[in-house]
């Protein structure tokens, strides 16, 4: 019985990538919920001009059991590390669009977790990489995202990436069930 025992547990792992810290306050990511200036918890950061900071991560937690690979994936906003400084509406929704390209990233990974095909030799490696690969793109995307719209000054660029966001969303609705 105890040989069986320790043979399971030999071949049974659990892991997850992008773990936050165990205290820290999270909200998923959900298409009818969207977030409000009551989410944000966090005191702004006396150091910074900005309006408002959305602080956002993608985790996937994955279980290995013999040969059988199973994910899950979560697209988190972080309310203890958020603020706001100056909370109306149109800041408001340029920080959803921050919320929302993190779910880009997040059905993106599912999108590639889904082409995966798992080796019980490399998988820690390959797993690594595609998901510092999808989080290294996420924050490209966050920074041009901000570059462009100049953090929501430019009204003309922030309604073009609205659309944007919702055009890359609509793309990969396919991934969205994570």
């Amino acid at each position: 019985m105890n040989r069986f025992l320790l043979c399971l547990l030999l071949f049974t792992l659990s892991a997850r990538l992008g773990a936050q810290d165990p205290g820290e306050d999270l909200l998923a990511w959900s298409a009818s919920r969207k977030l409000s200036w009551g989410d944000y918890k966090a005191a702004p950061n006396p150091a910074s001009d900005a309006a408002a900071t959305t602080t956002t991560y993608l985790s996937i937690d994955y279980h290995i059991s013999g040969n059988n690979f199973s994910y899950t994936i979560k697209s988190w906003f972080s309310r203890t590390l958020s603020w706001g400084r100056h909370k109306n509406s149109y800041i408001l929704s340029h920080e959803q669009g921050h919320f929302d390209i993190a779910e880009i990233y997040a059905r993106e990974l599912n999108r590639r977790m889904s082409e995966y095909r798992f080796d019980s030799n490399t998988y820690r490696k390959e797993l690594k990489k595609i998901y510092e690969e999808v989080t290294d793109e996420k924050a490209g995307l966050q920074e041009q995202y901000d570059r462009e719209t100049q953090h929501s000054i430019n009204k003309e660029k922030q309604a073009e990436w609205e659309k944007k966001i919702r055009r890359m969303l609509e793309e990969l609705k396919d991934y969205a069930d994570y």
